[in-house]
């Protein structure tokens, strides 16, 4: 029985679970998850827990993440990103100047409550936001804490803004963005979103899908991450 972690670079369009059966056909084992759901839409660094490693979810999903993002001024969708439905739009947008931008960006910082977005994974009433949303109903979602470590303008492309997030688990980037849309007076989405550290763990660290699809069994077995202790360290035969 393998045990351990799997760093994975995932594509957009893709699901976290499509990931996760992949690595499980791939190994042949059933015990496969994933320490953090991406968004379809989203790239970069899914960690995906194999074996015994399923039991530190809850510890591995406890960590700070880091993601670049690109933020669109001017549109609103349903969910919070390019792949919804558009329900507003404006033309005309306001002359924004980088300085207001970057104290919209610091006052995000620190730690706030944030009410999940209709389309999530959140569990109300038995099911899934995601699937009330998708039969036309809005639901009361609690607030949850979290916290926003750092928000800092990297581009300015108006209407496109680029920034660099590192916040809490639990934190939604669509909703932070469509917040600080408001703070500047403007609807906003996010148009891209790339995961790129998740505690210690690196996207540049992780295997592309194509490495997947194309490795053994035995090799992929060689990328793992194994350890008996918090530390997880790489395995010494690990495959170039």
């Amino acid at each position: 029985m393998l045990n351990g972690l799997l760093l994975m670079d995932k594509p957009s369009g893709m699901t976290s679970h499509d990931v996760v059966d992949a690595v499980r056909n791939r190994l042949g084992m059933r015990r496969v998850g994933h320490a953090g759901t991406l968004d379809p839409l989203a790239t970069g660094l899914l960690v995906i827990l194999v074996g015994s490693a399923t039991k530190r979810a809850a510890e591995l999903m406890n960590t700070t993440k880091s993601y670049c993002v690109t933020m669109r001024c001017g549109l609103r969708t349903d969910t919070g990103d390019l792949a919804g439905r558009v329900v507003e739009q404006v033309t005309q947008l306001p002359v924004v100047s980088e300085e207001q931008i970057r104290m919209a960006l610091q006052e995000m910082i620190g730690v706030q409550q944030q009410v999940p977005p209709m389309f999530s994974a959140v569990r109300v009433g038995g099911r899934r936001l995601y699937e009330w949303a998708r039969r036309g109903v809005e639901v009361d979602r609690a607030p949850r804490t979290i916290v926003v470590h750092d928000c800092r303008l990297v581009a300015l492309r108006w209407p496109d803004i680029e920034l660099s997030v590192e916040c809490s688990k639990g934190t939604y980037v669509r909703t932070l963005c469509e917040t600080i849309g408001r703070r500047l007076g403007v609807p906003a989405v996010v148009a891209s979103l790339r995961r790129v550290r998740c505690g210690d763990f690196l996207v540049d660290e992780a295997k592309s899908w194509d490495q997947l699809m194309s490795a053994s069994a035995q090799v992929v077995a060689q990328w793992l991450y194994v350890g008996e202790d918090r530390s997880w360290y790489r395995c010494a035969a690990s495959a170039a």
